[in-house]
């Protein structure tokens, strides 16, 4: 009879040579991008007015990047509002949704969301298609005459959409997209998307606290053409007297923004730049992502949530582990964290027990690929104690 418990604990006890040269795996705030120091930040604006002159024009600079690295078309507004990609979602659905019958769709946590805003906040009665975690609802069902709102790429769910086909080109509604995990890891299509929204904490590396909110001219004329029937709090209001109010999208915040995160949004920015734009950073997504499904592939204990690839993230990578438990995960997470081999990997709390590693461009594919020796390490640490 073979001893598997006594064979767990061999192996649990050769810890691997090497280490991850930067184990930061956090799906966000995430990895700050390679040679990344504080001390490498502009610090003119800092201590200034985000109204001087200076202020104004880092965070215009700051949106020109955005614009020049997503190849965004100059039909397309950028502004930087409060809140994260929370902020920016919720702003763009109470200044607009109302006006016509909404769908939601629903496969992880935030979408899970915006069904709550839509039915109790905003009290709107939207048809909501829903999968489980790992899946996708049937896209072929949404109804374009309504207002559509999804996550371009879950984040707690490691799924993601396939791509842009499935959104009707004479659609009626407005194509909302929560695309925190996805602006700079996918070549979006722009013209399929009126309303787009995402963090710099996410695939750049930045900081929180600040969203992007991105506007296609049908969004704008919504806008315009459209009041809500409730009232509107002062940091979600986009238009003035019938008229979209454009210095939001100049740099003119509508709140105090932190200069800080703005040029750590810059340097994250210009690094980018660096190494290619924006399929320079695809490609980086997009090796690591493949380094991260040959460690899946070579081990019977791990998988992935998303069974069906096309429809996998390759940014918030969700890994399901064999007889593993929140406790068995916890245990894990934490042996890796003592170690410092992997920080933060453990799954999102509202998704099955499972570990969630970050593949997006700020990452060094070497650290993800010295990462599977370690992930077996402590899956036979946890299952020997």
């Amino acid at each position: 009879m073979t001893d598997t418990t006594a064979a767990d604990a061999t192996i649990a006890s050769a810890k691997p040579a090497a280490k991850p040269a930067r184990p930061f795996f956090s799906s966000g705030p995430c990895a700050k991008p390679p040679g990344w120091d504080a001390a490498k930040l502009a610090s003119d604006s800092l201590g200034r007015s985000h109204r001087s002159k200076i202020g104004k024009a880092r965070l215009a600079y700051c949106i020109d990047l955005m614009r020049e690295m997503l190849n965004l078309p100059d039909t397309h507004r950028i502004g930087i509002v409060p809140g994260s990609d929370t902020g920016a979602f919720e702003m763009a659905m109470w200044t607009m949704l109302g006006a016509r019958d909404v769908t939601t769709l629903a496969w992880e946590s935030f979408g899970e969301g915006w069904v709550t805003d839509a039915v109790k906040q905003l009290k709107l009665e939207p048809t909501v298609l829903r999968a489980d975690y790992g899946q996708l609802p049937d896209l072929d069902t949404v109804d374009w005459s309504n207002d559509v709102l999804f996550t371009w790429n879950g984040t707690t769910s490691g799924v993601r959409v396939p791509d842009g086909e499935w959104i009707a080109d004479d659609r009626e509604g407005l194509c909302f997209a929560d695309a925190t995990s996805a602006v700079f890891a996918y070549d979006l299509p722009w013209d399929k998307i009126d309303v787009a929204t995402f963090s710099w904490q996410k695939v750049l590396g930045g900081e929180g606290a600040h969203g992007v909110l991105i506007l296609g001219p049908r969004a704008v004329e919504r806008l315009e053409s459209y009041t809500p029937a409730w009232p509107l709090p002062k940091v979600f209001r986009l238009t003035k007297g019938g008229k979209l109010t454009e210095g939001v999208f100049k740099g003119e915040t509508i709140n105090t923004p932190s200069m800080l995160a703005v040029e750590d949004a810059i340097f994250a920015l210009e690094w980018g730049k660096s190494i290619g734009g924006l399929h320079g950073m695809i490609a980086r997504s997009d090796a690591n992502a493949h380094a991260l499904d040959k460690i899946v592939a070579d081990r019977d204990w791990l998988g992935h949530l998303a069974v069906d690839s096309g429809i996998r993230s390759k940014t918030s990578v969700c890994l399901t582990v064999e007889g593993a438990d929140t406790d068995f995960i916890k245990k894990m997470a934490g042996l890796l964290e003592k170690e410092g081999a992997a920080l933060d990997i453990a799954g999102y709390r509202d998704a099955p027990p499972g570990l969630r590693i970050w593949c997006g461009a700020t990452v060094d594919t070497a650290d993800i690929q010295a990462l599977g020796p370690w992930l077996d390490w402590a899956y036979a640490t946890a299952k020997a104690g």
